[in-house]
């Protein structure tokens, strides 16, 4: 059995709709097995939160997650449709038809269990269920959505709950490079990748896979192969060990391009001066992401002065951080608290 989840873009227009199909229809030929999640089609989900708030600019979480939630169980029956019109039996499922039960955290909701009995149904009966990822319900028959990237833990906790041999992420990308191909013209695509190391990756910027959905993959075995929805040709596995010649010690660079840095010079190192220039910004939902914070060998050069004398440079010496980072050449010019929002 293989779970293929398809994203947005896979599915984006009819044209798309119907080469996905004929590579699932392929996929069944060949006697495996198949369950299908989608995406929302497009930027379906962006247009419909920008209506959501011309109508009230503070949408209800509960009714957001009502309206979002159409936009998958638009795209499960059109695939369904376009299977059926090759001669491939197919059923479209909604989240609760899918048996998805989920936390009551609406547009950031946890999944609790599936129930996957009507997928196993269908199943035995020879037919394609194809399920709307993204969204669950609620014990209270909520409806809920599981925040961006949902469909990939959809595929991934499906793939676990069903005992599937494989989940395949198909995407707009042809795998998981060491470095955004465009930005990075040298990257190269990976064959294989740990779970924690795509997880690492994730986590610092890198979109390709969500991290829950990597997350279950890790925990329950699930072997994950993304690779491109427009060809073909094979992807990347995340798996739990990579081939032996595979390992390395840096095995991809990510970047995030929405991130600002600001130097605050000349900070006094006393009590309360930390929480005077963080807390407005926890107030205002700022978030602060990586802290760096530096100070020369004695402080006697600058007797009751909160900044640095004009011409000054601070000796060679290593900062001290909070964080995993190791300071920045604005930080060695001058005494300073340098934090990346």
């Amino acid at each position: 059995m293989i779970v293929q989840k398809y994203g947005g873009t896979s599915v984006g227009t009819a044209a798309r709709i119907r080469r996905v199909s004929r590579r699932i229809a392929k996929t069944v030929k060949s006697g495996e097995q198949v369950v299908v999640v989608v995406s929302a089609m497009g930027r379906t989900t962006d247009r419909m939160i920008a209506l959501a708030r011309s109508v009230n600019p503070e949408p209800p979480a509960r009714e957001l997650d009502m309206l979002v939630a159409n936009g998958e169980t638009i795209t499960a029956p059109l695939v369904a449709m376009c299977l059926q019109g090759m001669g491939v039996p197919a059923v479209s499922l909604s989240g609760l038809q899918a048996g998805v039960r989920t936390s009551a955290h609406h547009s950031r909701a946890r999944i609790h269990a599936i129930k996957p009995d009507r997928i196993l149904e269908l199943l035995r009966e020879g037919k394609v269920p194809v399920v709307a990822g993204f969204q669950g319900v609620t014990e209270d028959l909520e409806v809920t959505t599981l925040g961006r990237g949902g469909s990939d833990t959809t595929a991934v906790a499906l793939a676990a709950a069903l005992k599937a041999d494989s989940c395949e992420i198909f995407t707009d990308v042809d795998g998981i490079f060491t470095a955004d191909p465009r930005i990075v013209k040298s990257a190269r695509k990976l064959s294989h990748i740990r779970y924690d190391e795509m997880l690492e990756l994730a986590a610092v910027g890198a979109r390709v896979m969500h991290p829950r959905a990597v997350e279950i993959g890790e925990l329950y075995g699930v072997p994950i192969h993304v690779r491109s929805s427009f060809h073909d040709g094979v992807g990347t596995m995340i798996v739990a060990k990579v081939p032996m010649e595979d390992r390395q010690r840096v095995r991809g660079i990510a970047q995030e391009s929405n991130v600002g840095k600001i130097t605050v010079v000349g900070v006094a190192d006393r009590p309360g001066v930390a929480a005077a220039i963080f807390e407005p910004l926890g107030k205002a939902g700022i978030s602060v992401d990586v802290i760096v914070q530096n100070r020369p060998r004695s402080w006697s050069r600058w007797p009751r002065r909160q900044s640095a004398p004009p011409g000054w440079r601070q000796p060679a010496e290593s900062p001290s951080s909070l964080s995993s980072a190791q300071g920045c050449s604005a930080c060695r010019a001058s005494p300073v608290a340098c934090f990346e929002l």
